[in-house]
């Protein structure tokens, strides 16, 4: 019976046992352990391919300004790690170019990666339309979280996701925009979609959602008790 307490309950326990040894408390142990997690073209699906750059510094941290213009600042002291990876659906069959990315980060403490979340959600209630880079924007924002527990929601700790439109200088639109952001424990591990011509909002989602859960994997295999 859902809802029902005792051994049964899905949420009775933590998301993933861990192993206290095998959580990072170093800048080297958490890049480790983000390289073994992080998503590759392969886990978004057939086509995916590696973007240029592919890797972003590991010293930069996406700020939101208050003007809703997102700048890169300094992750700061609460954040051992993180990583963002971009890929492409390269354009095909009437289709213009998916562009994918996934992000790893490893905060100090539990607390801050919670904080992270909150935040994530903030800024999309403060800023519905949002300028990602020079000629390049999301607009009509909306995102909902999920803590575990709720709508059957079990495979995380928290969940957060959003959608809206999509739209640059090179691609038009409006096109579909997705994000989806979870979190375990004192890690943060998303995905975005920025969609193009001929992509719908469904699509997206699916190639998005097929990475995210790749990465969970991973974590609960990298960080779980053995034996």
């Amino acid at each position: 019976m859902a809802g029902a307490k005792g051994s049964s309950d899905a949420t009775a326990g933590p998301v993933v046992d861990a192993d206290p040894a095998r959580l990072p408390t170093t800048r080297k142990a958490a890049l480790g352990l983000i390289g073994k997690v992080i998503a590759n073209p392969d886990d978004f699906g057939p086509g995916i391919v590696a973007r240029t750059p592919y890797e972003s510094g590991p010293d930069t941290w996406p700020v939101l300004g208050a003007d809703c213009v997102w700048q890169q600042g300094d992750p700061g002291r609460g954040i051992l790690a993180t990583l963002t990876r971009s890929f492409e659906m390269p354009a095909a069959k009437g289709k213009g170019p998916l562009r994918l990315a996934a992000i790893v980060t490893v905060h100090r403490t539990d607390d801050g990666a919670r904080w992270e979340m909150a935040g994530s959600l903030e800024e999309s209630m403060r800023c519905p339309t949002q300028q990602l880079r020079q000629g390049e924007f999301i607009g009509g924002l909306g995102a909902g979280t999920l803590a575990r527990g709720e709508a059957n929601q079990t495979n995380s700790d928290d969940s957060l996701m959003e959608s809206g439109e999509y739209r640059s200088d090179e691609l038009g639109g409006p096109h579909p925009y997705f994000w989806s952001q979870d979190r375990i424990l004192r890690f943060t591990f998303a995905v975005t979609a920025k969609g193009a011509k001929g992509w719908a909002s469904g699509e997206i989602d699916s190639v998005a959602f097929q990475a995210q859960s790749a990465m969970l994997v991973r974590l609960s295999e990298n960080i779980r008790k053995k034996g």
